[in-house]
């Protein structure tokens, strides 16, 4: 037994079935998300036919999703706060719901009592010696989640990591604990493709030494972070990261030592990536875990120097709107952190909010600046926020032109192949005379 554990914790587990039963029927209950998604107490809770209209809020979820399979549809609702791949479908299929919402806005929704969680469902680590659990990879709304519900569920697996940061759960607060000792569910990188290579050239070519990041997952963010290591004196203030993070910390890219808020440390509310990412936030007291009511705070952000916010889309129109939630009315993730950070980076002394995607969709079929949104596309970031936008044809500044000049820039970061249909549908738009 590690010394600095809670002697004797696992007295107190039990199974899994056991531990949802205390679910009741009509309840509003959170489950812990990303690397930290408690599976084997959503396969018992799944598993339940004795309950109905049972409200499940959570983020993105990893690995599946029992609850919002069809036959669970009278026993559960799903209500993602951002939209993780196991529940788009259900959602599409009107068995689950999403609610669109700033990440900075969602800890609130449990705090001030506006959604009164009955239950929270959480993964965390082996309760320390002083009795203190901690939340692991995932902080974000846990950490309100675990204040304010009635009870707390809990699986306390041996390998969750313990991080630092204001992001602990005392053990005596657990009311039905499960003891595994089980490996996260890991994201790995992808392999680089040529267009992101070369996004990842243009945005870490508007990277300057001394910048605070924030970056998401997926292979834009990991192709920009990959070509950051000749950068000095880079600091990290984000909502999450992965692996390529770790990456810079190691070549000495990334020292933190300029930032204001949380000088010399790491700040980030959760991490979504493989076991070397695990072990280098396991009790690292340069990483620190917070609520992201705090780390997606603009006021917060904003006081760190040239923050440089890098985000996707799914299509911009050529206004300079930002669609990053939905392909049409068909909801695929969520407002997440974009605003909070986009808003920062404006707010920021040299900052830089930067939205960064490829030119088309479908192989090259589908062009992703458009005239005009599709119908029922969610304006995630408004063209009045919008900054900088690059594609692998080049990166363009939209803050302070007009409509006609940000659709000339628009346009000239498109494929080729769309540009003149594009400069057409333009200037059959500022006439009044839209698709004629």
């Amino acid at each position: 037994m590690d010394a600095n554990v809670l002697p004797n914790w696992k007295a107190r587990a039990g199974t899994a079935a056991d531990a949802v039963a205390l679910v009741r029927s009509g309840t509003n209950v959170f489950i812990h998300g990303a690397c930290a998604t408690p599976a084997p107490l959503l396969a018992a809770l799944a598993a339940r036919r004795d309950v109905e209209n049972v409200r499940l809020y959570h983020l993105h979820t990893a690995g599946p999703a029992p609850f919002a399979e069809p036959e669970c549809e009278k026993q559960f609702r799903s209500v993602s706060l951002f939209t993780g791949q196991p529940l788009r479908r259900a959602i599409a299929e009107d068995r689950a719901d999403y609610v669109p919402i700033f990440l900075s806005d969602i800890p609130g929704l449990f705090l001030s009592g506006r959604v009164k969680l009955d239950v929270a469902i959480l993964q965390v680590s082996p309760p320390d010696r002083h009795g203190m659990c901690s939340l692991g990879t995932s902080c974000d709304a846990a950490k309100a989640a675990s204040e304010m519900a009635r009870v707390v569920i809990a699986e306390v697996n041996e390998q969750m990591p313990r991080t630092q940061g204001n992001n602990v759960l005392p053990f005596d607060r657990i009311h039905a604990v499960v003891a595994t000792d089980r490996p996260l569910v890991e994201h790995h990188l992808s392999p680089e493709t040529p267009v992101e290579a070369r996004i990842g050239e243009l945005v870490a070519a508007l990277v300057e030494d001394g910048s605070t990041l924030q970056m998401g997952i997926g292979g834009i963010p990991d192709a920009v972070l990959a070509r950051l290591h000749n950068k000095k004196d880079l600091g990290i203030h984000t909502e999450m990261f992965s692996d390529r993070v770790v990456e810079l910390v190691e070549s000495g890219a990334v020292t933190n030592r300029l930032k204001q808020v949380g000088a010399g440390r790491i700040i980030t509310s959760f991490i979504n990536g493989t076991k070397k990412l695990f072990d280098f936030v396991h009790e690292n007291p340069l990483v620190a875990f917070y609520p992201c009511d705090w780390t997606n705070d603009t006021s917060v952000i904003r006081q760190n120097p040239k923050v440089v916010a890098i985000n996707s889309a799914i299509e911009i129109d050529l206004t300079g709107q930002v669609c990053a939630d939905s392909m049409g009315h068909r909801i695929f993730s969520g407002i997440g952190g974009q605003m909070d950070f986009i808003r920062g980076a404006a707010l920021s002394p040299g900052g830089k909010p930067i939205i960064a995607l490829p030119s088309t969709a479908k192989s090259g079929k589908l062009s992703r600046l458009v005239p005009q949104l599709a119908a029922g596309a969610g304006v995630v970031t408004t063209r009045g926020h919008v900054h900088w936008v690059v594609t692998e044809y080049g990166a363009v500044d939209l803050h302070g032109l007009t409509l006609r000049e940000r659709g000339e820039a628009l346009i000239s970061i498109a494929h080729p192949d769309f540009r003149a249909d594009l400069r057409k549908e333009m200037v059959r738009t500022r006439k009044g005379t839209p698709g004629a």
